[in-house]
């Protein structure tokens, strides 16, 4: 019989059928040892030869329940049905052979083909029992027919757990490769979150700063000849952004906090930035606090430090403002960050390549308050300012 990729239970039937086939050559031939006929005896001897040699050789092939299987298969049913016809009519003790043979019809062959050749066995069994017993019997039919019935009802059993074992097989394959691509999907996923993460540090702190160490180079240069002292001015603060800068780049390296909040408070690094961005521009900048402060966890502090950079920078890139505030403000279970100014303004309705700047900044702002499941507003009227305001629920709702 050919062998299948069947779970231990089926493995163990399909060796249970070759096992009774065994049992019943064995005691065949020893009965016709007994009876002194040596040549039967010999024949069955050659039988279970070609069956034994036929199941290892099968069991070493390759592609199991291949086509080549399944002709190899049918080609061995064929010479085993007829040398079992050949033992049963020289000796009574080999009909009984028939009943593991069923099993191998019902296997190798389609079923109606299958149940035909049950068929015709069971009848072969039937007319040599009789023939050897010189006449017909209801013991000699009835045990051929109830051994066809069971092997009959035992195969399709076997063919219908062999059926739900290939499903669920294909199942766990199924699930197998889903998974797969779920971790690769979600690999994705967190490569994108981190290179967007990256791209809003990049925008909020390195290019921030370095806009403001070109406004701040260019100013020194137009007061290079006039106004001396204010140039040298110009150009400490553009030094003193660019540490500031080679510091926010070390620790993208290091993953560590932004050097504003290492060691102090997030209204102390508000504020700093507030004056930074006073000193290098034109524009007055107020830092107020409202509310009784509370401790908020580490991305809180980085999402309204950076939040109020990237405003910051957009104040002193494009709106030409006189003056402009910063205000943090604790009120019940949020926290709400206000920066607003007195410039031009602009249409917020418009779209970003129509106005002075890219609009990333305002997208990145968005992203970084809707990921702690806050809200970003921006209110703007061509010619009467700007206000940015992001507004963070405080985590557990604490009050």
């Amino acid at each position: 019989m050919i062998d299948f990729p069947f779970p231990p239970a089926l493995r163990l039937l399909r060796w249970a059928i070759h096992g009774t086939f065994a049992v019943l050559l064995v005691l065949a031939v020893l009965a016709v040892v007994q009876e002194g006929r040596t040549a039967v005896a010999a024949g069955g001897v050659l039988l279970g030869v070609f069956y034994g040699t036929a199941i290892f050789v099968e069991s070493r092939l390759p592609d199991f329940g291949g086509r080549t299987h399944l002709i190899l298969g049918r080609i061995w049913l064929v010479v085993v049905t007829l040398a079992w016809a050949a033992l049963a009519l020289a000796a009574p003790s080999f009909v009984w052979l028939a009943f593991p043979l069923f099993f191998a019809y019902l296997h190798l062959l389609r079923l109606p083909a299958a149940i035909l050749g049950v068929v015709v066995l069971t009848g072969a069994a039937v007319a040599a029992a009789s023939w050897h017993a010189g006449g017909l019997t209801p013991p000699q039919v009835i045990g051929p027919v109830i051994g066809a019935a069971v092997a009959t009802l035992m195969a399709l059993v076997y063919k219908a757990l062999y059926h739900e074992s290939e499903q669920r097989r294909l199942l766990i394959d199924d699930l197998v490769r889903t998974r797969e691509k779920l971790v690769r999907a979600e690999g994705d996923a967190a490569r994108l979150a981190e290179q967007e993460r990256l791209a809003g540090e990049i925008h909020d702190t390195l290019a921030q700063g370095m806009s403001s160490i070109v406004l701040l180079l260019r100013a020194a240069r137009r007061d290079l000849g006039t106004r001396p002292e204010i140039a040298e001015e110009r150009v400490i603060e553009a030094e003193r952004a660019a540490a500031e800068n080679l510091e926010e780049a070390r620790n993208f390296v290091r993953a560590l906090a932004p050097p504003a909040l290492q060691h102090s408070s997030l209204a102390a690094a508000l504020r700093r930035i507030s004056d930074s961005a006073a000193a290098r521009t034109p524009t007055r900048v107020r830092f107020e606090v409202s509310g009784d402060p509370v401790e908020l966890p580490p991305a809180y502090d980085l999402t309204l430090l950076r939040v109020a950079q990237g405003a910051l920078g957009n104040v002193s890139r494009h709106s030409g403002a006189d003056n402009a505030g910063v205000t943090l403000s604790y009120l019940g279970d949020v926290v709400v960050l206000d920066v607003f100014d007195d410039g031009r303004g602009f249409d917020p309705a418009r779209t970003p390549t129509d106005g002075p700047g890219t609009g990333y900044g305002l997208r990145v702002m968005r992203d970084r308050a809707a990921a702690l499941g806050g809200t970003l507003t921006v209110e703007s009227t061509p010619g009467e300012g700007t206000a940015v305001a992001m507004t963070l629920p405080l985590p557990g709702g604490r009050r």
